[in-house]
């Protein structure tokens, strides 16, 4: 098929690009038109269902659309330098094709199947630093092309990309200039190919495992690369030392921070799109006596279960939490230590009360994920832009719901107790151990513990603990010793199962695979307001509220054990035994 001039074709309507490519007649075009007032949809897919048109021809005319050159890059003899300019990881991670680089102006021009992976060429930009120009293909051509230019194989391995580096004189160069590097050199640390190949992978392969945080760690004689899977910290293979300076600046780069500053803190973000699924990358650079730590938090949203049913509740504590979310009014407190999944929690309850009829308002340090429906309040500090600051225009705004990221100070803690007493729901999260000693940490603030009993309605404390792999878990029965850790004899377990993982290849030799929560809530009732209202201990808190039904954190941990969903040493180290 030969196509017009794209001049001629771009910012045309869709019909009309197609009449000019010549596969579709004014009247095919007409009737589908005709059909598209009946029942709505895009033009396109109600030609391609009517047999005018393939898929490959509505790719072509849209990609036309916006002005894509259409590429046989079947027929093409790609220099194998261009090729090698997009890593393989890359290419089959993005499905696209590098065809031809203008060297003067950075330009790479790169084929992709379908106009709508925009954000290849945007992530490309991003991730590589080419000024890059996309064509269309078509599918099947593109595929072949792919495994001709990247034949099985030839995936990089970390290893390989490091022993170029080892091996890479310009920036061996950097080897014991210490801090003494002007902008320019700075600069063009940022560009080195090897430097760009090397993140790229880290990036990749951190985000394939599931990673949660990236660690990038100058020291006296070493520079460590440790990236954070369901909790635990694990060391990749440690590049030459000297790199430190082109990865920290590599990264600045792509977060759009400034690489001429190395004495101050810096933080930013950069969005990437991966097999489709959109990726927030949180960078934080801290100035260290070695050089610059980088730590990247990643942000995967269609890895986080937005959804109360699936965070590990058990289904009691389930119905207790929907009946607190659905109160009228009060605070609803979530604890517990940092990267214990309080947000994840509040996000799951916050998913399940945004509907049309909801206003819901949110003040967040950092804001996690973005969710349509919920207005999210960045809190800055720096420029006084405060919780309690947050809040307090929150009551003007005419909200139903408030989350407030977290209570600090007095201050935020008065404020949401004065929304509370209006009539909102407020929820919030304060970092203490169980769900009993929050009073005491509230009342330690400075609060009346009559407003504490006036507003709040439950503390739910919350741990996490990593879930055995299901494709090697492996029963077992525990030695006396294992089971003193969790205070149990062999009497008190009898014939009861206890489960662990092998370890395999789907779990990286782990025996684990994701996480689960183990929950702890506390409903206030009147038997608990009147001991916070005696100001009694937080034992004494803790014993009425076990009275009352309230299942410590140890002992739904003891029930994720006897489930098979984890072992007795992921509880035995995320939770302690209850002092009598």
């Amino acid at each position: 098929m030969e196509m017009p001039p794209i001049e001629q074709l771009r910012g045309r309507q869709l019909g009309r690009v197609l009449i000019k490519m010549g596969v579709l007649r004014r009247r095919d075009v007409l009737d589908a038109l005709e059909i598209q007032k009946e029942r709505r949809g895009p033009l396109g897919a109600i030609l391609v269902e009517a047999g005018h048109i393939t898929e490959e021809q509505l790719n072509l005319a849209l990609a036309a659309q916006i002005g894509m050159e259409a590429v046989d890059i079947g027929a093409m003899d790609i220099p194998q330098k261009v090729i090698d300019m997009v890593p393989a990881q890359m290419a089959n991670t993005y499905k696209i094709v590098p065809f031809a680089y203008d060297a003067d102006r950075n330009q790479l021009s790169v084929a992709l199947s379908s106009p709508d992976n925009f954000r290849a060429t945007d992530d490309l930009k991003t991730l590589m630093g080419f000024d890059v120009v996309a064509a269309i293909c078509d599918a099947a051509t593109l595929q072949q092309a792919l495994e001709k230019c990247y034949p099985e194989g030839s995936l990089e391995s970390m290893s390989a990309i490091i022993d170029e580096i080892a091996g890479d004189d310009d920036l061996a160069a950097y080897a014991d200039r210490g801090e003494s590097v002007d902008l320019a050199e700075l600069k063009e640390l940022a560009e080195s190919n090897p430097v760009k190949r090397l993140l790229n992978l880290v990036l990749l392969q951190a985000i394939k495992d599931k990673a949660s945080d990236i660690h990038f760690e100058p020291f006296e004689d070493e520079f460590k690369m440790r990236y954070r899977i369901d909790g635990v910290l694990y060391e990749m293979i440690p590049p030459p030392r000297y790199i430190a300076m082109a990865i920290a600046s590599r990264i600045k780069v792509m977060a759009n921070l400034d690489i001429a500053e190395r004495r101050l803190p810096q933080d930013g973000r950069i969005e990437l799109v991966v097999g489709g699924n959109p990726i927030d990358l949180r960078v934080a650079v801290l100035p260290t006596m070695f050089g610059e730590s980088v730590v990247m938090r990643v942000l995967d949203r269609s890895n986080v279960q937005l959804d109360l049913d699936k965070v590990g509740m058990r289904e009691d504590d389930l119905a207790v939490v929907h009946q607190l979310i659905k109160k009228p009014n009060g605070i609803v407190i979530v604890t517990g230590p940092t990267g214990s999944g309080k947000t994840t929690t509040l996000y799951a309850a916050l998913s399940t009360l945004n509907k049309p009829d909801v206003k819901i308002l949110t003040a967040e340090d950092p804001v996690e994920y973005d969710i349509d429906g919920l207005i999210q309040v960045l809190v800055r500090t720096e420029i006084g832009m405060t919780f309690a600051r947050a809040l307090r225009s929150f009551l003007r705004q005419d909200p139903d719901i408030i989350l407030v990221g977290e209570i600090r100070d007095l201050e935020t803690a008065q404020i949401a107790v004065q929304a509370a007493l209006t009539g909102h729901l407020v929820f919030s999260t304060v970092h203490t151990n169980d769900a009993p000693s929050t009073f005491a940490r509230l009342l330690d603030l400075g609060m009346e513990s009559f407003l504490l009993t006036a507003t709040v309605e439950a503390i739910v404390a919350q741990r996490l603990v990593r879930r055995i792999c299901k494709d090697c878990k492996a029963e077992f029965v525990p030695s006396e010793e294992l089971l003193m850790e969790l205070n149990l004899t062999k009497d008190d377990v009898g014939e009861q199962s206890f489960f662990y993982g092998k370890g395999c290849d789907y779990c990286n030799n782990t025996g684990y695979r994701g996480r689960t929560a183990l929950f702890e809530i506390l409903a206030m009732d009147d038997s608990i307001r009147d001991l916070i209202m005696r100001q009694a201990s937080t034992a004494v808190i803790r014993a009425e509220a076990k009275k009352r039904g309230m299942r410590p954190l140890r002992e739904s941990g003891l029930m994720a054990i006897y489930d098979g969903l984890t072992t007795i040493e992921e509880v035995v180290k995320e939770t302690i035994v209850d002092e009598e």
